[in-house]
């Protein structure tokens, strides 16, 4: 019997788990290679070429300008393929990688696919240059949002 609890998101201030993951351009992209360089936005999104979807990879697109003058790498992460992140990154003209999580196992460790899912929840992380968790949401927050974590 599935569990139908929502999967908790990690705390605010945690260390962010470590992962790799082949990116839509075709090499791996580790986590903690970002470690005091830059932050990362991880972008947990349940399909690609789904209205929301789009809608959310698009607007961090069109705010890149913001994303680049705070040090923030933006990481689109689901369990598509690597052939379907291709094809949406290019009709989308999405300039940052998108992340192949197949089995959703880093979705599960983020709590953003349940341990019984085969789905992932729309759900968005600011990891800090330190590594910890600066912003954990479910849904879309704006890139005000996800920005203003820095501050806090």
């Amino acid at each position: 019997m599935a569990d139908n609890t929502e999967p908790r998101l990690l705390e605010v201030g945690a260390d962010a788990p470590d992962f790799t993951l082949v990116s839509s351009y075709g090499d791996p992209v580790t986590l903690s290679s970002f470690r005091g360089r830059m932050n990362v936005c991880l972008f947990f999104y349940p399909e690609d070429e789904t209205p929301g979807c789009i809608r959310q990879l698009c607007a961090a697109r069109d705010d890149r300008g913001r994303f680049v003058e705070a040090d923030v790498e933006r990481l689109g992460i689901n369990p598509g393929s690597l052939a379907s992140h291709q094809a949406f990154a290019q009709k989308h003209e999405l300039d940052f990688p998108l992340l192949v999580d197949a089995d959703l196992e880093v979705a599960r460790m983020y709590g953003a696919a349940g341990p019984d899912e085969d789905r992932v929840r729309r759900t968005v992380y600011l990891i800090d240059k330190a590594g910890k968790v600066a912003l954990a949401r479910r849904g879309a927050p704006t890139t005000d949002e996800i920005l203003g974590a820095l501050t806090r």
